[in-house]
């Protein structure tokens, strides 16, 4: 017979696979890895982002068409508030994304955005992932573009992020 397991420590083990969910969420978008951003949605989800308004599903298939039209993108996740309620966990977690993408009139331009992401968590076979997704805009700036190419700006400064799979990270301590 096993010992059930400490509820602080399977709180614990929880609070971090759902913050594990919101990373692979980050890098799934900012490196259009569309496995990675599928894993961190239900399938039966939903996402209200901004633009986007209907299933997790749909948001992933949308992201993927839009991600080769951002030259670059970045997001990150601060203050993550976790509160396990029943059936699952309210999440708000304050995001700050830059992206430079085509504007309204087709010339590239850069944002800063900033907000909260509101989750509803949900374990399933001991697996954590968002099935409901309010985004949450509290700054958008558009921004003019910096001078110089990015072969300029960054420099000697490599290697440069890039998408999938050819960013470093899908061969980093991986040989």
């Amino acid at each position: 017979m096993t010992a059930a397991p400490d509820p602080q420590v399977a709180e614990l083990i929880a609070r971090e696979r759902i913050r594990d969910c919101l990373m692979r969420y980050c890098r799934g978008i900012d490196r259009a890895d569309e496995a990675m951003l599928r894993s961190a949605y239900w399938p039966d989800g939903t996402d209200n982002h901004g633009p986007y308004n209907g299933s997790a599903e749909g948001f992933v298939d949308w992201a993927m068409k839009m991600l080769p039209h951002i030259e670059r993108g970045i997001h990150q996740i601060h203050n993550v508030l976790i509160e396990f309620r029943e059936g699952g966990a309210a999440v708000e977690s304050y995001f700050s994304a830059f992206q430079r993408q085509p504007g309204a009139d087709g010339k590239l331009t850069q944002w800063d955005m900033k907000g909260r992401y509101l989750d509803w968590f949900v374990e399933r076979n001991g697996e954590w992932r968002v099935l409901n997704r309010l985004v949450v805009f509290d700054w958008v700036e558009e921004m003019p573009l910096p001078p110089g190419t990015e072969a300029e700006r960054f420099g000697a400064r490599k290697p440069v992020g890039g998408r999938w799979p050819d960013d470093p990270v899908y061969s980093f301590a991986r040989a």
